[in-house]
């Protein structure tokens, strides 16, 4: 009976020690996806404020040529130095934007994360009663 007893002692103290193996691997893993979830969370806010920027340059733009064409009735707009700026403004943003996509890319890439994984995380912090403002 004392060697059935100190052998699942024995057992159990290797299972236990297993378990806790596992648990710190899980949480190192937990802790690097976090981590690489917030720094995809931080470059799409980039990317959203510079959407925004980029937008209001079309909106200026579209005023300019609105502009020309309805009191100048200007439709050629060669050698006009602020509509040409405007447009080398928006394709720098566009430059910034596809600089950013490729960054989120290869942080996937790095550390495995799926689109999946991001959509999971991103409803989860949806359905926690919060609004996007909080």
């Amino acid at each position: 009976m004392n060697k059935l007893w100190d052998d699942l002692k024995d057992n159990m103290k290797e299972w236990g020690a297993s378990a806790v193996e596992k648990a710190e691997e899980i949480s190192r893993v937990a802790v690097a996806k976090g981590e690489e979830f917030t720094k995809i969370s931080k470059i799409k806010i980039e990317i959203l404020q510079l959407q925004k920027e980029k937008s209001k340059h079309y909106e200026k733009l579209g005023g300019l040529v609105y502009h020309h064409a309805q009191d100048d009735n200007m439709a050629n707009f060669t050698g006009n130095t602020e509509f040409f700026e405007i447009i080398k403004q928006i394709n720098k943003i566009g430059r910034e934007i596809i600089k950013k996509e490729q960054n989120i890319i290869e942080i996937k890439k790095a550390y495995g994360i799926e689109d999946s994984d991001i959509d999971k995380n991103y409803h989860y912090q949806k359905d926690d009663g919060l609004t996007e403002e909080e």
